[in-house]
């Protein structure tokens, strides 16, 4: 895990807002959502850890950044021939 994706970990594991680059995090009274370049990609409930990606982000921008703070955050994202999948199912 790099660096700045442990810091992410470390923002929402505290309950803490958090911006370093292009990654941030906001603290809401039950979620913890993270941005990529002002996009959200992703919201974790704070009381269940229960990761929600957001697959029209992922979509739109499916690049090694976005993947890799997904990955990051637990969820199971690959690219296989050009297709990106999460959870095993193609992301459109």
């Amino acid at each position: 895990m790099r660096k700045i994706e442990q810091e992410m970990w470390n923002a929402i594991n505290d309950g803490v807002n958090w911006s370093k680059d292009n990654t941030q995090v906001m603290q809401f009274k039950d979620t913890s959502e993270i941005f990529l370049h002002g996009h959200h990609i992703a919201t974790i409930n704070s009381y269940t850890g229960e990761l929600v990606v957001n697959t029209a982000t992922l979509a739109n921008w499916p690049t090694n950044t976005t993947k890799s703070r997904l990955r990051a955050l637990g969820a199971n994202v690959e690219t296989k021939k050009g297709i990106t999948y999460l959870n095993g199912v193609e992301v459109c």
